[in-house]
């Protein structure tokens, strides 16, 4: 059975709709794993119409993911040097376990093809064990552990993941 996938590039104008599902992705699925204080906080800084905007002034590509034409999530990612940096990989929560996720995948490695880049990277929350799953079934590998200081007394304390091209 052929699933019915689309990714279409995230215009500048769908910047409030993307920050909206972002916020209802990310607060359903990391509220129980880091608190809701510190997601409040990171979805302001991350998540926001301004974080994202700021982004799209960085370079950051960000691409809806069209199942069956409704948007079941997002993909957003930047070159750095050879490889590509993973920023946000995220579907809602009723379109998980379909094998959506292997279509992204997919995807983004054919951009790394296209641009000839050699690796994808990203960092997960340790305590996040559905994405942890999800990364290593896809062939990613744990390459480090980072703890890294966001301010007003938080930290993302990541394992961070690479994929070779």
């Amino acid at each position: 059975m052929s699933l019915n996938i689309s990714f279409k590039k995230i215009e500048e104008n769908q910047i409030p709709i993307l920050s909206k599902l972002a916020t209802d992705i990310v607060r359903e699925h990391f509220d129980p794993i880091i608190g809701k204080a510190q997601n409040d906080y990171m979805l302001e800084k991350y998540q926001s119409i301004s974080a994202i905007s700021e982004q799209f002034k960085k370079g950051y590509l960000y691409f809806w993911v069209k199942y069956e034409n409704n948007n079941a999530g997002f993909i957003g990612f930047y070159p750095i040097e050879n490889k590509l940096y993973l920023s946000k990989f995220y579907l809602e929560k009723e379109y998980r376990g379909k094998k959506i996720a292997r279509k992204m995948l997919e995807f983004i490695v054919n951009y790394c093809k296209e641009k000839k880049l050699k690796s994808i990277y990203l960092n997960v929350n340790r305590n996040n064990d559905l994405a942890i799953n999800v990364y290593e079934h896809l062939g990613f590998v744990k390459i480090r552990e980072e703890k890294n200081d966001i301010g007003d007394g938080y930290f993302m304390d990541d394992f961070v993941f690479e994929y070779n091209i």
